[in-house]
């Protein structure tokens, strides 16, 4: 694995993990909120999806060792764009592989690119104003407690104004890439529904699966990898 830090047109050096292997596709990974490509368990995914393809995992801007700052999906579209640009350069076949906030940008992207061939969307939101985020939960406080690296939080950069975003909701009707919706049903943070009403509104080869008492995002990895590798994994063949 190595590390490299990929410029944005608007001067945001964004940084990424790359996992070589030799293959002609890769998968890019997306992480969440608050979740960089140097936490353990986006390393492990990323990991997971090395068993079989190239793996490029990204920071966010406001995330890590990328630079600037977070918008909750509003300018993060030319982050995916820069890392797919660069992707094109090396890869036949590009896949996004996004987690919660990181999906929404997976499905936002792919409803704009044609050099998007598949799509796998982890608790994606379908509005982001609509998003519970019970965090008092113990649901969500436990997992929360369990994930936390200081270092990682520390990095994070959220920028101090709302921007107006794009709602999934109103996208993922144009998406031409096979998509792959995965779900927590007792998310506490994005709950199911979000992610089944965007399959519902899909109209591209589409599949939906739901982890009985899973919960967010990157949970549903760490608490049944061997479903969830195989449902990737099979879905990107």
């Amino acid at each position: 694995m190595k590390n490299k830090k990929l410029r944005t047109k608007n001067n945001i050096d964004i940084a990424v993990n790359i996992y070589e292997n030799g293959h002609d596709s890769v998968v890019i990974v997306l992480p969440g909120w608050c979740m960089t490509k140097d936490s353990n368990a986006f390393q492990k995914i990323s990991e997971m999806f090395a068993k079989a393809y190239d793996v490029i995992c990204m920071d966010f801007r406001g995330h890590g060792h990328s630079d600037g700052f977070y918008t909750f999906t509003a300018v993060e579209l030319i982050d995916v764009d820069t890392v797919v640009k660069f992707a094109r350069k090396h890869y036949k076949n590009i896949y996004l592989a996004g987690f919660s906030l990181g999906a929404a940008m997976a499905l936002i992207y792919a409803s704009k690119s044609r050099f998007i061939d598949k799509v796998i969307a982890v608790s994606a939101p379908c509005d982001f104003s609509r998003i519970e985020n019970q965090m008092w939960r113990k649901e969500a406080w436990v997992e929360t407690f369990k994930k936390f690296e200081l270092t990682r939080f520390l990095s994070v950069r959220p920028y101090p104004i709302p921007i107006k975003k794009i709602k999934p909701i109103d996208i993922v009707g144009k998406i031409k890439a096979p998509t792959l919706f995965l779900a927590g049903e007792n998310d506490p943070t994005v709950f199911a529904w979000h992610t089944k009403c965007l399959y519902d509104n899909a109209i591209c080869d589409k599949k939906y699966y739901e982890f009985p008492n899973g919960r967010h995002a990157e949970d549903l990895f760490l608490h049944f990898e061997d479903e969830f590798e195989k449902l990737c994994l099979e879905w990107l063949k």
